[in-house]
């Protein structure tokens, strides 16, 4: 996903691809979040290259508390999901990282509440501790930790590990409201 602050296009690129921007539609109603994901998605699918520019500055607007950044998550689960859908076929023309990064976006919170989920079953039916859950937690998120890092060259990113208890206590059951709800296309902002 070209992130909508940070992104820049060319103006014949974008003036080719508006009518279709525009009428953004899921299950047959109209849809405006994830604009920035589905802008990407079209580009590619229009044959345009995407290029990620490590050294690329961008002032925007980020969630200072925990209601408006759970809501934003929420609108960027939802799109992940929807638009997902939508560049399945892109894939096999992509950088193959790209194809590493959008399965990770979708399976890698499905496998961590799998794990999580057997874990807190061996703790609630034997009353033994989880290691072999936790060890699995720990190495999915620095294997995706390391794995950006190396992409982007810069380790800064495995610093992005210290996220997954957010993500384990907040976001996993965010992310599974949001594919029940893959319809509601409620900004929820103010």
């Amino acid at each position: 996903c070209c992130c909508g602050p940070c992104a820049i296009y060319r103006r014949s690129a974008l003036a080719s691809l508006l009518d279709q921007y525009e009428s953004q539609y899921f299950r047959g109603k109209p849809s405006d979040f994830g604009e920035d994901r589905h802008l990407t998605i079209l580009m590619l699918k229009a044959g345009f290259r995407t290029e990620y520019v490590p050294s690329a500055i961008a002032a925007t607007v980020v969630p200072n508390k925990l209601g408006p950044y759970l809501r934003q998550q929420l609108r960027w689960a939802r799109s992940t999901y929807r638009d997902t859908l939508l560049g399945l076929r892109l894939l096999p023309n992509l950088h193959r990282f790209l194809t590493l990064d959008v399965v990770g976006q979708n399976l890698g919170p499905l496998l961590l509440a799998l794990s999580v989920l057997t874990g807190l079953a061996q703790l609630a039916l034997t009353g033994t501790v989880p290691w072999l859950a936790s060890l699995m937690i720990v190495a999915m998120t620095m294997i995706h930790c390391s794995v950006v890092a190396l992409r982007a060259r810069q380790r800064r990113f495995l610093g992005f590990s210290l996220h997954a208890f957010i993500n384990i206590f907040l976001l996993l059951p965010l992310k599974a409201y949001a594919l029940c709800t893959l319809s509601n296309s409620d900004w929820l902002s103010r």
